[in-house]
């Protein structure tokens, strides 16, 4: 059975101003903490849902406001304003763009602090479209910090800079799973192809397609969710972080 949960959003101080951070965690023990990067359309209650089942498995779920640059909890775009405004995926990708890769990662850092979690305290990691490459950015960049990471429908993992993550995933040493559906025309199995190459001999990295998933697999009730994707991607997960040491 899962574990009753609680969730609150506090406030913190960043170099970028204030951000709000949401918790979700059981009610009662301590247990391992989850630093989860939302996707394009942010936090809202298809994320918070997702994080609360996350935290019903005995996980401590730790969510930065990634947007806040922008305004504090920005409204999460919603399946409705995804269907009625022809330019949502323009104002989307125009928020995503006023993010680097180094503000994401900072925010990370600062909502774990403000989650009194410890500097020298392991952690679990795991993102959506965008926070997939934020999930590789963690693992990478502080693998004494991430033991393991997840990404699901993954965006941004190939790019033509010195210090895209396909030309380094060969030096990732902790378990990093991702799941991809390969009906995704949005962040297509070709556009990520060079990341996916570079892995394949890697026993730390696992990549599981799932034929009929397109982007988005994730959110039940949403035109896109698949639940064999859905299913899969969240078995595969469970399991690599029961198996990490943390």
């Amino acid at each position: 059975m899962a574990m009753e949960t609680r969730q609150e959003i506090i406030d913190t101080k960043t170099s970028d101003g204030p951000m709000a951070v949401v918790i979700t965690e059981p009610s009662e023990g301590t247990h391992p903490n989850v630093l989860l990067f939302m996707d394009g359309p942010g936090i809202r209650p298809d994320l918070l849902n997702f994080a609360n089942r996350l935290a019903g498995e005995g996980y401590r779920v730790v969510i930065p406001d990634l947007y806040h640059r922008q305004g504090r909890m920005l409204p999460g775009f919603t399946e409705e304003q995804l269907k009625t405004d022809p330019d949502i995926g323009k104002k989307i990708f125009a928020l995503i763009l006023t993010m680097s890769d180094a503000d994401i990662q900072a925010d990370g850092r600062d909502a774990l602090a403000a989650a009194d979690v410890a500097h020298d305290e392991p952690c679990l990691t795991l993102g959506f479209c965008l926070g997939a490459r934020a999930v590789f950015w963690a693992l990478f960049s502080r693998p004494e910090k991430f033991v393991a990471g997840a990404a699901w429908h993954p965006s941004f993992l190939v790019d033509d800079k010195d210090d895209s993550p396909h030309l380094l995933v060969g030096d990732l040493q902790a378990p990093f799973f991702i799941g991809v559906g390969l009906a995704d025309t949005v962040q297509s199995v070709e556009m990520h192809q060079p990341f996916f190459d570079a892995v394949e001999a890697m026993p730390n990295v696992g990549v599981e397609f799932f034929s009929d998933a397109e982007h988005g697999f994730t959110w039940p009730g949403r035109p896109n969710y698949d639940e064999a994707a859905a299913a899969g991607s969240w078995e595969k997960t469970t399991a690599l972080f029961a198996s990490a040491p943390v």
